[in-house]
């Protein structure tokens, strides 16, 4: 295991330049006033809502009663043996009705070819399983999707996971990709837009 992380390492120094582009990247779209940010972050969590409830209406009663929840815009590059992203969202918790502006990063091996731009939305079904993502902030697992969606054309293989009483949800929203992956992902509040 430890040369596994050894390795991972490695191949994760040679690729950071393309992993801090693919951060800018999927950060992009919340450039201006701090007003402006906050806005952007705020539409874009009522797109993907707007999305969710669409294909999976039972979704918005699922959010109503958890603890809390969070909605993420991510964009992911593949390179062959490693795989990078970037994103930013939001995390709402119910019972105080505040929102935490977040970032988020990942990084992963596995094989894989091209660019996707997808958004998560995490379902916090208890207050521990908040707790931990609020003191931790961190995922890991396995990933294989194929993706090939432009404009509104083509099709994307989304997925559905529970695990330790949160619920993930990822849609694609553009990009071309087909990829198996293991990575880990990185959750932190955003300094400057909280």
């Amino acid at each position: 295991m430890t040369i596994f992380l050894e390795n991972l390492l490695t191949q994760a120094r040679k690729f950071t330049p393309v992993f801090m582009l693919s951060v800018l990247v999927g950060c992009a779209s919340t450039s201006g006033t701090l007003d402006e940010r906050r806005g952007a972050v705020q539409e874009m969590k009522r797109e993907v809502l707007a999305d969710l409830y669409e294909i999976k209406p039972d979704v918005r009663s699922q959010i109503s009663e958890a603890s809390a929840y969070a909605v993420f815009s991510n964009a992911n590059v593949n390179l062959i043996f490693a795989s990078f992203g970037g994103g930013y969202g939001i995390l709402t918790d119910n019972d105080s009705r505040e929102d935490t502006y977040m970032k988020m990063g990942e990084v992963g091996i596995g094989l894989g070819a091209g660019v996707k731009d997808f958004r998560i939305v995490m379902v916090f079904h208890t207050d521990e399983a908040l707790e931990r993502f609020n003191e931790y902030g961190l995922a890991f697992g396995a990933q294989a999707d194929a993706a090939a969606v432009a404009s509104n054309q083509g099709g994307a293989v989304g997925g559905e996971v529970t695990v330790d009483n949160v619920t993930v949800y990822q849609m694609t929203e553009t990009g071309l990709a087909l990829q198996a992956t293991i990575k880990g992902t990185r959750f932190w509040q955003d300094e400057e837009l909280n």
